[in-house]
Parts: C-alpha cells; sequence; structure tokens
C-alpha cells in the first residue's frame, strides 16, 4: 500500500532522513521504532506532506505523492494522527469528530460518527464540551475518532502513548490492536515493547536511517534491539 524508497529530507544544514526506504502492506501493522531524534516523526511528517523531502520516493497506491500538500494527501486517504494530540481546543468534541470527515465526499456521517461513540464512550458522554477541557487520555481518542471520521485507508499514528499515564497507554495500544483488524496501520513509537507486541513487522531508525527491520516477534527476541531499545519488560 506505502511504498517508500531512499527518502531524504533536512531541517536547513541538518540532514534528518538520510536514505529511508521502507514499505507498509495492505493490512498490516508497520512500526517505525527508535530513539528521540532518531528521524520517526520526520518521516511521517515527509509522507504526509507536511514536510518537502530533498528526494526519494512514496508511493501509495498508485500514486507517487513525495512532495504533495496535506491536504491531497488525506484526500487520498492516508491519514495522520499528530504526535502532541493537537486538538482543535476551542471547538466541542462533536465539532472536532466532523471536522475529520470535511475531505469525504458523502454528506451522510452519522453512521460513522456513532461507530466512534460507541468505540469511545467517553466522548459520548462529552461530545458537547469544548476539547480543551478534556484530558490527555480522552484527547488521544478524540485525535483517533477524528482521524477515524475521514474513513482512512492507511493510518499514521504518531507517538500515541507521549505523555499519557501507564493505564492509558494500556488502553490505547487495545484500541490500536482493535483497528488492525479494520485499517493498515503505520506507528511510530518510542515505546518499542508496546509497538512491536501490535505490529506485524518493524524498522529500527537510527540517525535518519533504518539500520534494522524484520518481523516484530523476531525483532523482539533480538538481544541488540533488547538491549538497545526495550530494556526491562513493562
Amino acid at each position: 500500500m506505502l511504498i517508500v524508497r531512499d527518502l531524504h529530507t533536512s531541517y536547513g544544514a541538518i540532514a534528518a532522513l538520510q536514505g529511508v526506504s521502507f514499505e507498509v502492506p495492505e493490512g498490516s501493522v508497520v512500526a517505525l521504532v527508535g530513539a528521540n531524534g532518531a528521524g520517526k516523526s520526520t518521516t511521517l511528517n515527509t509522507i504526509s506532506g507536511l514536510l518537502r523531502p530533498e528526494s526519494g520516493s512514496i508511493r501509495f497506491g498508485e500514486n507517487e505523492i513525495a512532495g504533495w500538500r496535506p491536504d491531497r494527501v488525506t484526500g487520498l486517504g492516508l491519514v495522520q494522527v499528530p504526535e502532541g494530540r493537537q486538538v482543535l481546543g476551542s471547538l466541542t468534541v462533536e465539532e472536532n469528530l466532523l471536522l475529520g470527515a470535511y475531505t469525504r465526499k458523502d454528506l451522510d456521517v452519522s453512521r460513522d460518527l456513532r461507530d466512534i461513540y460507541e468505540r469511545f464512550p467517553h466522548l459520548k458522554k462529552r461530545r458537547r464540551q469544548i476539547a480543551d477541557s478534556l484530558s490527555g487520555g480522552e484527547q488521544q481518542m478524540l485525535v483517533l475518532g477524528r482521524a477515524l471520521m475521514a474513513r482512512p485507508k492507511l493510518l499514521m499514528l504518531d507517538e500515541p502513548s507521549l505523555g499519557l499515564a501507564p493505564l492509558i497507554v494500556k488502553e490505547v495500544f487495545r484500541i490500536i490492536a482493535e483497528l488492525k483488524e479494520r485499517t493498515t496501520i503505520l506507528l511510530v513509537e518510542q515505546n518499542a515493547r508496546k509497538a512491536l507486541q501490535v505490529a506485524n513487522y518493524g524498522y529500527v531508525l537510527e540517525g535518519g536511517r533504518v539500520v534494522q527491520e524484520g518481523p516484530a516477534d523476531q525483532l523482539q527476541g533480538d538481544p541488540r534491539i533488547v538491549e538497545a531499545y526495550l530494556g526491562r519488560k513493562q
């Protein structure tokens, strides 16, 4: 579904991505793991059009999308959930959700809204609340729901556990495990253990390069990965 080849992206003179290549097959969960500053979020932002690559190929389905604007990328069904949640704070929960369906051509989103409220019952209780008044965990549920309202073909999740309490992190990954039954997912996550537990395949990034890849269960058992990224069992 998504094929990235030899991707280079820089912030001025700083080379953030130095030839990143990976694939996301349809119906899979692929994890990009690595330390802070490895290039994980930069990879997603380049794919979604928030950053322009210097060179390389990004192929989504039949389209070469490197350098496309974010609205064109989203219109193809490639939807990113940003790091740090980024809710539309002055709008209500329901207004945030409805804006997630903005690019859709069909007018009836009521069924999707009902599905979101069934999946995230806390959002239904708070649907008239201003989004800024929600807890961090509730805001994470809101941005996940907002992305799902776009009916994504591929959902890109950028650090979904960042800054959340352990119990909420567990709930977020439970939801991701459910979503993978219906949606292809590209997951960026510093919590490598949690990411690899839910993924089918993983890529390890260091210094803007892919330094290792393999089936997620094999990476979890690799002593080098355990020592560098997994640490003690959580």
